[in-house]
């Protein structure tokens, strides 16, 4: 039975909340805590390079927006923390001018740290054991299709990614030798190509 927890999601709807995680350190402080499990601000601060005391300052701004929260025990920057939820949602359209501004934002710190991710991963690649480095996906296609086409493609993918969820919060599930791994998916239309001269008539 799948473990709903996995599958859990933190909507965001409010432009404050919006701004208050396009922070390169509080995504990455969620992205740990999904991935880790419960760290305290210590904890936090050995494994991202960064200061206890910024990372305990980020977990409490995090926590005003609920998508961080005390796991209980410990005091101070002793005190353990988790993710309230395994993914982030956001609207991909929004009435309202702010929203959609602090949407946007969001949405391209987050491509900033991706990018960042593929190119450490570039760098160390060589340093990688071989199964590992031919494992590893790095591609594009460009396919002609309608924005719902698009979007079956979109939940196609996610389904065959579902069967691996669990595995984010059941250990016991993770197979010898299994690693976190980013799965990047990206789609969107060309911006600024022109139009065949078959579609401009």
């Amino acid at each position: 039975m799948p473990d709903e927890s996995s599958r859990s999601v933190k909507r965001l709807t409010d432009p404050k909340a919006l701004r208050a995680l396009a922070h390169p350190i509080r995504l990455r402080l969620v992205g740990l805590l999904r991935v880790q499990g419960q760290l305290t601000a210590t904890q936090a601060s050995q494994l991202l390079g960064e200061s206890s005391a910024s990372c305990s300052f980020h977990l409490r701004q995090l926590a005003k927006y609920g998508l961080v929260e005390e796991a209980g025990g410990g005091q101070g920057r002793e005190r353990p923390w988790r993710a309230t939820a395994m993914f982030t949602d956001w609207p991909d359209v929004a009435d309202d001018p702010k929203v959609a501004d602090a949407a946007d934002m969001l949405t391209g710190v987050i491509a900033e740290q991706w990018f960042e991710h593929l190119m450490r991963w570039i760098e160390a690649k060589q340093d990688e054991p071989e199964e590992w480095q031919q494992a590893a996906h790095f591609g594009d296609f460009a396919l002609y299709v309608t924005a719902s086409e698009l979007a079956e493609l979109d939940k196609r993918i996610r389904d065959l990614l579902d069967v691996y969820l669990d595995r984010q919060v059941r250990p016991e599930l993770r197979p010898p030798g299994a690693r976190p791994v980013t799965f990047l998916r990206v789609a969107h239309p060309f911006v600024g190509m022109r139009k065949p001269e078959s579609e401009e008539k």
